[in-house]
């Protein structure tokens, strides 16, 4: 999202205090993601899959270390049809850093969801 971008280039440059992202989201908004996104379009808040903070890393995909990861796995407590995810930097609210709409992903109770962000400038 172009607040993502403000965000991580304010974390790059030590400019203002910009909160590292971490947080991973997910949702069963439908509208197409843009950069222009403030938030998931419907956030999941229950049923075992509300924002959490996820493992944080480095990977390598071309040259070391090149790649943002975050990865988490929400254990399931309902039945939701998931069809977005972003990454955040706040527990609620916050700055969207990515937002990505998908084909739904159907879960029930007692189904674990994991979800893996990368990101990588190209």
């Amino acid at each position: 999202t172009n607040a993502g971008l403000a965000g991580a280039a304010g974390r790059l440059m030590g400019s203002g205090t910009p909160a590292a992202f971490t947080y991973i989201a997910v949702g069963t908004g439908a509208t197409a993601a843009s950069s222009s996104d403030t938030t998931l379009g419907t956030e999941i808040t229950d049923s075992g899959m509300a924002r959490v903070s996820g493992t944080v890393s480095l990977v390598t995909t071309t040259v070391t270390n090149d790649t943002a990861q975050a990865t988490t796995t929400f254990s399931v407590t309902g039945t939701k049809a998931v069809t977005e995810s972003g990454i955040l930097n706040a527990a609620s609210s916050g700055t969207p850093l990515c937002r990505q709409v998908f084909s739904a992903v159907n879960v029930v109770s007692g189904d674990s969801l994991s979800v893996t962000w990368k990101v990588q400038q190209s």
